[in-house]
């Protein structure tokens, strides 16, 4: 995966190119650009597939096209005979150069050809035409912003801001072209709000843990594909243990990371399933005191988020993949997406199922913005790769055909996974309720008392400028009574958290990471900086 930049029509500028190249750093391990009058491309590589030979921006052999690609096609293999078949010579083995003869031999339906996380841009080099692509759930990011004479193309937003014009994103699941002076109009080539739709509902037990096991296994065989070591992001979690079982499994080099308080529930279930399938574990243990102002401002520079959970997440996720790039492991699997596909949070389950659906839809058309950002963003600003197997499209599609009752049963969530996974995961796991990562690690509430800042340090780095902090949707729709329409109303008009609100939540953060100062007040022997937690048993 990459971070990718171009400037596009005549005030295209060396030096401004430079310095949005230059913000997307540490995606990278190579800078790789192309200057030309008019378009200046660049990618900064992290180089994973066919590593010496899949160099970026990549050119047509007839020179005709440009390409700049950041992310993954795991159907790359399959798409390179079916194009040899079909008169194509390649130089490479990479995917880089698959996207390429894809897009020139099918045009606009390549891309509903592509298996993969992904977000590209084909440039027409005689007229500056250029073609944009995101993959359907928005795994990888693209924006644009456009001062007179030149469009701006980038994977995240700081490369965007010293222009100081407004910043637009590329939708998930869209694609299209435009001219450098034209409008930017992308058209789906996938809707989110209607996956599933029209096909038969699957409301046999049996039949539909057969095929939860089958798309899962698959989106996690083909995210293994690849001859590094694979790091697996473990909270001890449903979701992240099957994916650290699979990794054992199918790839014959693979690490577990998991952060916590010591002694927190995190730690204790990693631990237990780590040592248990004998898969080399780090553990990143911090204190809540090791969070500090410096560490949030990190995380919001990196994240880029606008929700105030997610950049409390973000700031838990930065030193596990900190510690990947240490350990030098540049490809990872997250057990993100499982939650909003198979009704992980209580809010699915409190609106009933004739309004689930559509919430479900609603969550997982924004997760690019959210959870897949945090991931995104925390990942590749340290120069590792985050594959995303709980979102591969053929599971959330599938995911969207089950109904409610699949997925909470006899008071657990995500029963249907469960189910599929039975004889596989270990009971201490399969039978662990839900547990945020943030709150479980032990660690959520001290990021917690610095919220009151988040949206000032948001905007000193210029994010505003695609959308400012606001309240969190997950807490908007209980407070609006799990009304959707209500929900989204509300945040329009009042986007983000009062003085009031800020204050409230700001004492309560102050009596938690206060108590442990009590109880050792109370009684010195305790020095344990968390939530006590047994061991799985």
């Amino acid at each position: 995966m990459c971070g990718i930049a171009l400037s596009i029509g005549p005030e295209a500028d060396p030096a401004t190119f430079r310095r949005m190249l230059a913000a997307l750093a540490p995606r990278g391990e190579v800078t790789e650009t192309r200057q030309e009058n008019g378009l200046l491309a660049g990618v900064r590589r992290l180089r994973i597939v066919d590593r010496d030979r899949a160099v970026q921006p990549w050119v047509a052999p007839d020179e005709r096209h440009l390409l700049c690609f950041n992310g993954e096609i795991f159907n790359h293999h399959e798409l390179r005979a079916e194009l040899t078949r079909l008169g194509h010579e390649f130089r490479t083995l990479g995917d880089t150069e698959v996207v390429l003869a894809a897009y020139r031999q099918w045009g606009g339906d390549a891309v509903r050809r592509l298996r993969g996380e992904y977000a590209f841009v084909v440039v027409e080099r005689d007229g500056g035409r250029a073609y944009l692509a995101r993959d359907p759930l928005g795994v990888k990011p693209l924006y644009w912003s456009r001062v007179p004479g030149c469009l701006h193309l980038a994977s995240e937003v700081k490369a965007l801001v010293g222009h100081g014009a407004p910043i637009n994103e590329v939708p998930p699941g869209h694609h299209g072209w435009v001219e450098p002076d034209g409008p930017v109009r992308p058209r789906p080539h996938v809707d989110l709000l209607t996956l599933g739709a029209g096909l038969p509902v699957i409301d046999d037990p049996d039949e539909a843990a057969l095929l939860v096991r089958v798309a899962l296994t698959d989106a996690m065989r083909i995210r293994l594909d690849t001859d590094l070591t694979v790091g697996v992001v473990l909270s001890g979690g449903l979701d992240s243990s099957l994916a650290l079982l699979h990794a054992r499994e199918l790839h014959p080099d693979c690490v577990a990371v998991t952060i916590g308080v010591p002694d927190s529930p995190d730690v204790a279930y990693a631990r237990r399933l780590a040592a248990d399938l004998g898969v080399p574990h780090e553990v990143i243990e911090l204190r809540p005191r090791d969070i500090r102002l410096a560490d949030v401002r990190e995380a919001i520079r990196i994240s880029e988020l606008t929700e105030y959970g997610d950049i409390i997440n973000a700031v838990v996720s930065m030193p596990i993949f900190r510690r990947l790039r240490e350990l030098g492991v540049k490809v990872v699997l997250t057990g993100d997406g499982s939650d909003e596909v198979f009704g992980g949070y209580p809010m699915y389950h409190r609106v009933g199922p004739e309004r689930s659906r559509r919430l479900f839809l609603h969550k997982i058309r924004n997760l690019c913005r959210t959870e897949l950002q945090r991931v995104d963003r925390a990942s590749m600003g340290h120069g590792v790769e985050a594959r995303v197997p709980f979102l591969d499209l053929s599971v959330v599609e599938l995911g969207m055909r089950l109904p409610l009752d699949l997925k909470l049963r006899d008071g657990q969530e995500k029963w249907i996974v469960r189910r599929a996974f039975a004889d596989l995961l270990p009971d201490y796991v399969r039978r662990r309720p839900k547990n945020p990562m943030s709150y479980s690690s032990g660690l959520h509430e001290r990021a917690r008392l610095y919220k009151p800042l988040f949206a000032r340090l948001h905007r000193s780095f210029g994010y505003d400028l695609l959308e400012p902090v606001r309240r969190d949707f997950d807490r908007l729709l209980t407070r609006c009574g799990n009304d959707l329409d209500r929900a989204l109303a509300e945040g329009l008009a009042r986007p983000d958290y009062t003085v009031l609100e800020h204050a409230r939540d700001l004492v309560g953060a102050a009596r938690w990471n206060a108590a442990p100062m009590v109880r050792r007040l109370v009684n010195p022997r305790h020095t344990r900086g968390g939530d006590e937690a047994p061991l799985p048993g």
